[in-house]
């Protein structure tokens, strides 16, 4: 996972229920290493993170690391290639299928905008080999849950249930359209825990006068 330029001083608070859901997405056999962060936005993270982990000592997380470095020093310090390294890229001309799993060793996600701004336009230019995830965009949490069912349970693509921008209904008067594909699961998006609290409390804020 890794960040850019423009990460501020600590990351919001979406941002981190994301990152959290991750470890918990990637599962027990994976290392999720977010990147490239301000001193303040990865202790902030690595607190939320550990707070996360301990919570939920019956779910089988992945381990992770906080970094700032680059994900290229840190590829560095790994001994890995850029070859064994794919970029999730909208723009790339191939799409993911299952037989990547054995080309690629790490997986790397950019950070998501709305509108989208092409943040993946920096790690493109490192010459990463690269693979797009569909047409439509994703949360970074959601990128990592499709990547893992497509190389590690080898599910096709097209065959993972999807609803584009749900509609997010808190009660008869209040709900929010959200802009991004998610995961379906049990006929709702799967969102990050406490994303749906998050968002309620965001759209309270924004009529409070």
């Amino acid at each position: 996972m890794e960040e850019d330029e423009s990460t501020p001083a600590c990351l919001p608070p979406w941002v981190e229920l994301e990152y959290c859901h991750m470890i918990k997405l990637a599962g027990p056999s994976a290392s999720v290493h977010f990147t490239h962060l301000s001193a303040n936005a990865g202790s902030s993270l690595g607190s939320k993170l550990l707070s996360f982990s301990e919570k939920r000592e019956e779910d089988k997380l992945a381990s992770y690391a906080v970094h700032s470095v680059s994900i290229l020093e840190l590829l560095q310090q790994k001994n890995v290639p850029l070859s064994k390294v794919c970029l999730l890229d909208p723009k790339a001309g191939n799409a993911l299928q299952p037989g990547d799993k054995n080309e690629f060793g790490w997986f790397l996600f950019g950070v998501r905008d709305d509108p989208p701004r092409d943040r993946t336009s920096e790690l493109r230019r490192l010459g990463f080999p690269s693979r797009h995830l569909g047409p439509v965009q994703m949360t970074t949490d959601t990128a990592l849950a499709v990547t893992k069912r497509v190389v590690d349970d080898g599910v096709p693509l097209d065959e993972i249930p999807y609803v584009d921008f749900p509609t997010i209904r808190f009660n008869a008067r209040e709900s929010v359209e959200m802009p991004f594909r998610y995961i379906r699961e049990g006929g709702d998006p799967l969102l990050p825990p406490g994303m749906r609290d998050l968002l309620h409390e965001d759209l309270n804020k924004s009529f409070e006068f």
